[in-house]
Formats: C-alpha cells, structure tokens, sequence
C-alpha cells in the first residue's frame, strides 16, 4: 500500500499518527504462491459444484451478514426479517457517503456539506434506504444528520489524509464467480492500494462504532477471500477501524488466514443448504444477538433478558 498520507499535508494529530503507523506497510514485499492461489480456486470451485448439485432451482447470495448470522444462531439465521431502519443504524450508511464524496470532492467540503449531499443523493435512491430517508420528518432527518456528520467528523479526525496515489475507493464491491446459482458478494467500506503484478499491497478497512466483536475480523477475512478469488493476488492487511475509540486492529493476510476464510465461507454454505433447502432442524445458540431476534419473545434458548444492558457490539 503506499503511504496514506498526501504531500505537504498537514502536521498529525497523535491519533492519525498512530493509525498511519499501524496501516503502513512495510519494505519487504509480499508475494503469494500461484500454486497457492490455484489451490484455492480449485478448493472453491471443487465445493461449488458439489453444493450446486444440492440446490435445485435455489440461487444463494452469500455475504458477511449471511455467514455471521449462519454461524451464530440458526434458529435467528432461519426467523423472519423484521428489520427497520433507525438514525442509530442508518448513521452508518450516510457516514460512509459522505466520506465518499469527499474522497472524490474537489476542495475541502465541511463535514456537514459532505453529510448534506449524501443526504439528498440517499433520498433520490429508490431502493430500501433511500425511501426511509425521503420520507423523514425534519426531526428525524435532523436526528440522522448530526449523528452522521458525528460520524465524519471523527474519520477525519482519527484518520490520515489520504493519498490519491493510495487508489482509495469506498464502497467497494467484489463478486464471485461471475455467475451460477452460489454467489459470493463482499463491499468494504474502504480498500487502498492495488497489486504490483503478483506483490500484495492492497489494504482493506471496515469502518465501525461501538464495541469491538469477534465478527468483524471474520467479515474483513471473507472479504480477503474474495478479493482472492476474483483477483488472484490476496490483499496485504486488513484493519477494523473503530472510530469511537480511534484504533485500527489490524491483521496481516496469511496463507491460513485465507484456507480459514475458505473452510468458513464453505461450513456456512452447507448450513444454509442443509436449512433452508434440505429441512434441517436449526440449532438454537444463544448470545447478545437474542436482544434483535424476533423469536426472543418465545426461543426457550433466548438470553435476551440477561444481554439486555449489553451495548451494540458495532456498526458499518
């Protein structure tokens, strides 16, 4: 990845010193095996075909939030949606707008220009978000503008001004294959650098708030397998970066790290099959996810009593 910093930028503040040290990469180039990456796709696609022969007329969309909820409870994988939008959860895609815009902007736009424009792009969208944000009242919009430009305005305080020649990109969407009835999809919220034909240099970040949770790191390793996948050349580092309190936790990408991401990716799959295809009975496991489940009225494994003071585990 090259440096985040752009030339003759301002002096650092403490906290973006520490990030940029913490995301900058060092001399020593990385490079994967061919022979390793092959495996790797031959691994998938040998699993691919197997689950196809499963599925029928299914079509599976698989992403981080499918893989985690998987992996947690079944019985939750399994209940209906009753997902609604909140300021407290759309904060996060507004945020993550504005910080895109301004990557792009011309000048020095303030946070709240920034929240303002991504605001009104939300609200000429057609799809699920951007019908709850036309339709806010001017409280509730209010309510959404300042904890999203709260959002803003600790990104720009806690991360280093960003180099164009880093190549970052937000909202970064990756797919794969190209086609079939099982599709891998990531988008991360932040993704620097690019590869020097087989040497890893790109850097892949995910923006959170709140509490730091075992989940995050296994959605940046799905996102690291993806990327795998489709470009044959795996990413470098991956950070969780948790702007309430100003730190990155970062990972460096590994062979296991990525035959781990796999055999995940893969378990999940097949529990999704064996669920919602094959009939299998859920099995029940209980956590602070209880708290957002629709059965935790009447799960007899629910903990949603005992997680009722627990704080949200982070968004992004």
């Amino acid at each position: 990845m090259a440096t985040v910093q752009v030339p003759n930028s301002p002096t650092l503040n403490p906290a973006q010193e520490r990030t940029l040290a913490l995301l900058r990469r060092n001399d020593e180039p990385l490079v994967f095996s061919e022979a390793f990456v092959s495996d790797l796709r031959e691994e998938a696609n040998a699993a691919l075909a197997q689950f196809h022969e499963r599925l029928g007329t299914t079509t599976l969309f698989i992403n981080k939030s499918r893989l985690s909820n998987v992996h947690g409870c079944e019985g939750k994988f399994l209940a209906p949606d009753e997902f609604q939008w909140t300021a407290a959860i759309a904060k996060g895609q507004v945020a993550h707008k504005a910080i895109q815009q301004m990557i792009n902007w011309r000048g020095e736009p303030t946070p709240s220009e920034l929240v303002d424009d991504a605001l009104a792009r939300l609200a000429d969208d057609d799809r699920d978000l951007g019908r709850w944000v036309a339709a806010l009242s001017r409280g509730d919009e209010a309510d959404l503008r300042g904890r999203a430009i709260e959002h803003v305005n600790k990104f720009i305080e806690t991360f280093p001004p960003l180099d164009p020649r880093s190549h970052p990109a937000t909202e970064s969407a990756t797919r794969w294959p190209v086609d079939g009835p099982i599709v891998f999809n990531s988008r991360a919220d932040l993704v620097m650098g690019k590869p020097e034909g087989r040497e890893s240099r790109k850097l892949i970040i995910d923006l959170k708030t709140g509490w730091v949770s075992p989940v995050h790191r296994e959605d940046l390793r799905f996102y690291a397998l993806v990327e795998t996948l489709v470009r044959e050349v795996p990413p470098r580092k991956l950070a969780t970066f948790y702007l309430d309190s100003a730190h990155a936790m970062v990972e460096d990408v590994t062979e296991g790290l990525l035959r781990s991401a796999l055999r995940r990716t893969l378990d999940g799959v097949h529990a999704i099959i064996e669920l919602s295809v094959e009939g299998r009975t859920p099995v029940l496991r209980p956590g602070t996810h209880c708290r957002w489940c629709p059965l935790r009225d009447t799960c007899p494994a629910s903990e949603a009593d005992r997680s009722h003071g627990a704080d949200d585990a982070g968004d992004g």
